[in-house]
């Protein structure tokens, strides 16, 4: 399994043991801007027997060999996945036999869904993680005369836990705002956000609001965040109230102690929705596209924090629920039967034809070769100079060096992204 993300990371490893159970699993973080940390890997959850950091041209090198693996899966952004696509292929052109790759999405997708499919278009199989992504998947490839026929439903593969059970009295005693890295983006929404989560906690002393928060200061996710709430939260007039905090740690551990999850559009409240929490999509900002709320219109689950602070609990809609591949009950248990088979079917072929992505230098001549480049391959997916394998490392002390300066590198990389750039941005407004 290659991932870029924590989230994707956590996705992935998940998905591999929902489509093939009882299988040794060697999970390969490929080298970029949200590489995770340790601490973050500990949080999500997922194991693997194994871990590297690699980069795309290793990872290539690695399966060249076909019998290495029975099965890829490629739990990266859209742009990385459709390069690996492209350097798999032409490393297994003319193999007997080779492995199934598999892709998907690590929750909502509620933007650019034409561009983030094709460029996963290519893969022996393309989860959709619900009947309504999978219709919508189906559409986007049929419309450019794609083969639709990669599409699997199923469901998100981290959902579980134990089904929520109301206190006696039906008041919530723990509420938990699930944050975003980008959403939303400016400096004044999210410190309203953070300051209505405090409100609400001052109005309800009886209660602990939690800010569940997806990573430390320097620490990077799927998306970029260049305004902390940590930074935001220690400059809010009168802080915090002694009832409301910051939090990490693993979601499905959160959730075991929420009664109210509240968000804007974050993929946690469909792991809520699961397990039967009463859940709440914040319109305070608008009901928009930039947002992601848009992608819970008829849910039931759209409210403002003034009705929140009113009493108000919101109440799902069940079809809504059920085409989301989200509904609670025991028809999660068979959600990923046909991607298990489809991938197993795939697995005891004979032989699988080449690997097709709908993108090639005649479909996309303007498009895919800027792609490839930024993975370090070139328009026939093959390693850019300078790109080849690296040495093997002779001893400790090269390795120190070499992770000395990675580490600066990215830390250098993320300061330009949560200090200077901001700061750029907003001498550009005056």
């Amino acid at each position: 399994m290659l991932a870029d993300s924590d989230t994707r990371w956590k996705w992935g490893a998940s998905t591999a043991h929902r489509i093939q159970p009882d299988i040794r699993l060697d999970g390969y973080l490929l080298r970029g801007r949200a590489t995770p940390t340790v601490r973050q890997l500990d949080e999500v959850g997922a194991r693997a027997e194994t871990l590297r950091e690699i980069r795309g041209a290793d990872f290539l090198e690695l399966m060249k060999d076909t019998t290495r693996y029975d099965v890829v899966v490629l739990a990266c952004v859209g742009g990385a996945v459709q390069a690996m696509l492209h350097g798999l292929a032409r490393a297994w052109r003319g193999a007997a036999r080779r492995p199934v790759v598999v892709t998907g999405y690590v929750g909502v997708v509620y933007e650019k869904l034409a561009d983030g499919l094709l460029l996963r278009h290519g893969a022996d199989v393309v989860l959709a993680n619900s009947r309504h992504d999978a219709e919508r998947f189906r559409a986007v490839y049929e419309g450019v005369g794609a083969d639709s026929g990669s599409v699997v439903e199923c469901a998100l593969p981290f959902l579980g836990g134990a089904p929520y059970e109301p206190a006696a009295d039906g008041r919530p005693r723990t509420v938990v705002f699930a944050a975003q890295p980008s959403v939303p983006d400016r400096r004044e929404d999210r410190t309203y956000l953070l300051r209505r989560a405090a409100a609400h906690a001052r109005r309800n002393p009886g209660r602990e609001v939690l800010i569940k928060l997806r990573s430390k200061p320097g620490e990077h996710t799927t998306h970029i965040e260049e305004l902390p709430y940590q930074k935001l939260a220690a400059r809010l007039p009168g802080g915090l109230p002694p009832n409301c905090r910051l939090a990490y740690g693993n979601m499905g551990e959160v959730l075991d102690r929420t009664d109210l999850l509240v968000t804007v559009s974050s993929t946690a409240a469909l792991e809520s929705l699961h397990r039967g929490i009463p859940t709440a999509v914040l319109t305070d900002l608008g009901v928009r596209e930039v947002l992601g709320n848009h992608h819970f219109l008829g849910s039931g689950c759209l409210a403002s924090w003034d009705e929140l602070d009113a009493g108000h609990r919101p109440v799902p809609d069940p079809d809504w629920l059920d085409r989301q591949g989200v509904a609670p009950g025991s028809r999660y248990a068979t959600a990923f039967d046909a991607a298990r088979a489809r991938v197993t079917a795939l697995r005891t072929a004979d032989r699988l034809p080449p690997l097709t992505p709908y993108y090639t230098p005649r479909t996309a001549p303007g498009y895919l070769p800027g792609i490839l480049a930024r993975h370090g391959l070139g328009s026939e997916g093959e390693p850019l100079p300078g790109q080849t394998a690296e040495p093997a490392e002779t001893g400790g002390l090269r390795r120190l060096a070499r992770d000395t300066v990675r580490d600066a590198a990215r830390g250098a990389y993320r300061h330009g992204v949560q200090r200077v750039a901001p700061a750029i941005r907003r001498w550009g407004q005056l």
